[in-house]
């Protein structure tokens, strides 16, 4: 989260740091897993960078927005709504990466219709 405040990312931009999030993420998930021979293990952040990442990518980076996404996205994380906890079943980097993107489009979601509801300018 702190390096989504501290770069300066264009919209653009973020969208690249995503992309390159989940792709290096998966394949280094993938390569964790096999040396480490443990289904997802704890030392893997790299899917949470993912997931917060989506969370915000459709707004400004600004700390409110930040602290509210990395809430928003913990309890989802950790609570994983349909289909999070059945997506974890996949295998590789893949089944490590999808659970937390799931939650960050969960959070996604509920921040743009909170914007909407509560008319929060973009």
């Amino acid at each position: 989260m702190l390096v989504l405040w501290l770069v300066p990312f264009s919209r653009a931009g973020l969208v690249v740091f995503f992309v390159s999030v989940v792709l290096a993420g998966t394949w280094a998930a993938q390569q964790a897993e096999r040396v480490l021979g443990v289904k997802d293990p704890g030392a893997i952040v790299i899917d949470e960078v993912a997931g917060m990442t989506l969370t915000v990518l459709a707004f400004p980076l600004t700390l409110p927005t930040l602290a509210a996404g990395l809430v928003l996205f913990r309890l989802f994380d950790v609570t994983k709504p349909f289909p999070a906890r059945a997506s974890q079943r996949a295998r590789g980097g893949f089944g490590v990466m999808v659970d937390d993107l799931i939650a960050g489009a969960y959070t996604l979601v509920l921040l743009m219709g909170a914007r909407q509801l509560f008319g929060v300018p973009r």
